[in-house]
């Protein structure tokens, strides 16, 4: 099933590995993918990338904590078509932090990252949406969703952030029409820089982010009736 030629899909975090893949997986049903990251080298070579196997992307390189920032590049972008899709998969800092070590700074930035980049990037959205009552809003989540693992508070509390507005955001905006679904990577994904790091490891116990695209994919495509929310991603090996 593909959609007509001239949608919109936002891409909120287009490093190498699942935001590359998710990119890529959207291209390939005619969407206009507008990426959105704050470091312009590897997001343009991602989008040309894209043009150059027949899909369509536009790089935006844009920090989403900074509201004038988000209100810029959104302003820039509708004059390609009204966003069918955000996918809100921004990263930030992983680091193993005593309770007693954490930076207020690094704390509130962590925080700024993967919640109110969230919501600046939804408000720009979900009024076309409505309107059109029609809509999909993806987060990507992490095991740190549902648990704060000992030194990993300041990552935990994002993610635990994130997970709390995309119910609320669910929850307000599903009866309009508007499907708001939360993932939760359950584990490592194989992407450049981690197979790098683990050279000995199987392939099998990362997860692959083309799968993980697919499973987007699938999200965006669900009938109304039957609609997710949640779901968790993990490898077959992985113990939960």
């Amino acid at each position: 099933m593909t959609k007509e030629s001239g949608l919109l899909a936002v891409l909120i975090g287009a490093g190498p590995g699942l935001g590359a893949a998710i990119a890529k997986r959207f291209a390939r049903e005619n969407y206009i993918v507008a990426m959105i990251s704050r470091h312009q080298a590897p997001l343009q070579t991602l989008a040309d990338e894209i043009k150059e196997s027949g899909g369509m992307a536009i790089a935006f390189p844009a920090d989403v904590t900074q509201e004038e920032d988000v209100k810029s590049v959104f302003t820039t972008l509708r004059k390609y078509g009204h966003p069918e899709v955000l996918i809100y998969n921004a990263a930030s800092k992983f680091e193993l932090n005593g309770i007693g070590d954490i930076a207020p700074d690094d704390f509130i930035q962590n925080w700024k990252v993967m919640c109110l980049g969230g919501l600046l990037t939804s408000q720009q959205v979900l009024p076309d949406m409505v309107q059109q009552k029609k809509g999909t809003i993806i987060f990507s989540g992490a095991t740190a969703s549902l648990r704060g693992g000992a030194k990993l508070a300041a990552f935990a509390v994002g993610k635990f952030s994130q997970r709390a507005l995309a119910q609320s955001m669910a929850r307000e905006f599903g009866p309009k029409g508007i499907h708001v679904a939360h993932v939760i990577i359950d584990g490592q994904i194989a992407t450049p820089a981690v197979l790098k790091h683990f050279p000995d490891r199987p392939l099998n116990t990362f997860l692959n982010p083309d799968a993980i695209a697919e499973t987007y994919w699938y999200l965006h495509l669900q009938d109304p009736s039957t609609w997710t929310h949640e779901l968790d991603l993990r490898p077959s090996v992985e113990k939960f």
